[in-house]
């Protein structure tokens, strides 16, 4: 006889009914205990899904792998499961509700056979708040139950709000045989669920994460009247105590973490400002009684990619991640610390890899490449509370009101440092159009111009033609819109080298775009793409770059931008008659300033 902790008939009989699919041997309620977080974590040591790090030098620290096949999100194998193809819209995958669950179904009966059921109640914001929403995720990893303690509130105080709220989205998660070819991630809007199976990799299997907080959040925001974004949330504490706070929309490989928690340039350091993290991946965002946009974290973690990650990109995750963390796919150092490329300090002299193989610095494949000690994609989990800007607004159930959003991406020679939308509309198109070349480090040409509309591209639950006229309405919903900007940290001279130091000194453009909401910076360069600062209008105190540096970041080619035109309508081209007029006419009007 099972025993619940609960009374709520619907997820009683919806917690039987997959259990009688996937047969576990028992079923464990995750409750948020420490002493059931310590239990799991023995469990899971004893199992062999976790290995315990240097407990002196990383306090409470773990380290997983996962399958050599399982090391990233399978975008190709993630579903938007709606009754019609049309409302998935040209950019998801899409598969029929029926077919999905019969395929599924035939994957998960058994899965759990000899291994446990963990029951997680899961809240994704502040327990209680407005702008939350519950999830109860069924997973057989402990792994997964562990990661989600922290990416999310879990356990006891979820329950008992459930108790009272009712709705909750439906989450299943089994490893089954970790078999690629038996992978699926499927998202069902209308039936607010989520099943993923034959994965163990966080983004795929962390099923709060992308997985709700943004393709089933998207949808149920355009139905309720918000806006569920991948974005961060900053605080910018300005000289005189008061805090603005921005959201912001990047592509992965631009600096988004790094970000959310800068550390002002010793230039700037004598205004006083302070950074404050609210959060460096999503954000809920909800019309407020005056008309104003405000804004959660709906997290309680960070789940970020490690290699790249030091002292001198972002010394505040580095102090984040030293404790209380979960890392994934690292290389294990001979003292039971972990590395990763570009970490602080001295290669390693040897080490175990993320495959679990012996490794040593120099060692090269079959074809000549280097074998990596930790994966491109390896990652740590650690709570927010542990980084040194977290924001005292964390827990606060009426979020942050947002003054400007802030769109970017990386180009090398296309988009000035920063332009400012010229309307609400025009910046929707901003965001729209959003683009990055790619890096040695993603798949595909160098160079390559990939578009990733407000870097919701793999996320948005729905038809992106839709997603884009709904902006529009919000805009048209609100008293004060945010003001939109556009950046782009990533411009490079005729030799390939940035122009931008970028890291701790792009708080100098913060600061121009924060006296643009504030009405102190009035004189600017009408562009045909937006609003320029004047080069005299950043702050360089404290920075020395090559005479003329700054005029060349501020640059607008009208002939490279004639070209991306090009680009821009091949993009919205597929969306046929469902792409909004409004974004055709935005597409015109720079047409005609470019050729005027």
């Amino acid at each position: 006889m099972i025993k619940f902790p609960t009374h709520h008939k619907k997820l009683i009989a919806w917690v039987n009914k997959m259990a009688r699919m996937c047969e576990p041997v028992k079923i464990v309620w995750i409750d948020g205990s420490s002493q059931q977080k310590k239990k799991l974590e023995e469990e899971a040591i004893t199992g062999g899904e976790l290995i315990p790090l240097n407990q002196e030098k990383l306090p409470d620290c773990f380290l997983h792998r996962t399958s050599i096949d399982d090391v990233a999100r399978t975008e190709h194998l993630t579903f938007i499961c709606t009754k019609r193809k049309h409302e998935a819209g040209p950019t998801n995958n899409w598969m029929s509700p029926g077919l999905a669950y019969r395929k599924a179904k035939a994957i998960f009966k058994g899965a759990m056979k000899g291994r446990t059921m963990y029951v997680i109640p899961f809240s994704m914001g502040p327990v209680g708040s407005a702008f939350s929403k519950i999830g109860v995720q069924l997973t057989d990893s402990r792994y997964v139950a562990l990661n989600m303690l922290i990416v999310a509130r879990a356990g006891e105080a979820v329950l008992r709000q459930l108790e009272g709220d009712g709705e909750f989205t439906k989450c299943l998660h089994s490893k089954a045989q970790l078999d690629i070819n038996k992978r699926l991630i499927l998202h069902f809007p209308q039936d607010n669920t989520i099943w993923s199976v034959g994965s163990g990799y966080g983004g795929n299997v962390l099923l709060g994460k992308k997985c709700l907080s943004l393709r089933i959040a998207s949808f149920l925001a355009r139905r309720e009247h918000w806006l569920a974004e991948h974005m961060l949330i900053m605080g910018v504490e300005e000289p005189n105590g008061h805090i603005k706070y921005i959201a912001a929309a990047f592509p992965s490989a631009c600096g988004k973490t790094n970000l959310a928690m800068l550390i002002p340039p010793e230039g700037l350091k004598r205004k006083g400002y302070r950074i404050w993290t609210v959060g460096d991946d999503i954000a809920w965002m909800r019309i407020d009684s005056d008309g104003t946009l405000w804004a959660i974290n709906p997290e309680s973690g960070f789940f970020g990619v490690a290699p790249g990650t030091n002292s001198k990109t972002n010394p505040n995750i580095v102090e984040t991640i030293k404790k209380n963390t979960i890392y994934t796919n690292v290389l294990l150092k001979p003292d039971g610390t972990v590395w990763w490329e570009g970490a602080d300090g001295e290669v390693p002299s040897r080490g175990i890899d993320w495959r679990g193989q012996p490794w040593e610095p120099g060692e090269v494949d079959a074809h000549g490449k280097p074998i990596l000690g930790a994966h491109p994609n390896s990652r740590f989990t650690a709570p927010i509370t542990n980084c040194p800007s977290a924001s005292f607004r964390l827990e606060q159930h009426h979020g942050v009101p947002i003054s400007a959003i802030v769109f970017g991406g990386r180009r090398a020679h296309l988009a000035p440092l920063v332009y400012e939308s010229f309307s609400w509309q025009h910046g929707v198109f901003v965001g729209a159009t959003m683009a990055s070349e790619l890096t040695a480090a993603q798949v595909g040409k160098i160079g390559q111009v990939r578009r990733d509309p407000m870097a919701m591209l793999p996320f948005c639950g729905y038809n992106m033609a839709d997603y884009f006229r709904y902006w529009l309405d919000m805009g048209k919903r609100m008293v004060k819109r945010p003001q939109i900007f556009h950046v782009n940290w990533f411009r490079t001279d005729v030799q390939g080298k940035f122009l931008w130091p970028g890291f701790g000194e792009n708080l100098r453009v913060l600061e121009w775009i924060l006296d643009r909401c504030n009405n102190k910076a009035e004189a600017v360069v009408k562009t045909p793409v937006g609003y320029i600062p004047r080069a005299s209008d950043i702050d360089m105190t404290g920075l020395e770059l090559p005479s003329g540096t700054l005029e060349k970041l501020l640059v607008i080619d009208k002939k490279e931008w004639l070209e991306e035109l090009k680009g821009i309508k091949a993009f919205f081209k597929q969306f046929k008659k469902d792409l909004p007029q409004e974004l055709w006419q935005e597409y015109e009007d720079l047409k005609n300033r470019l050729e005027e």
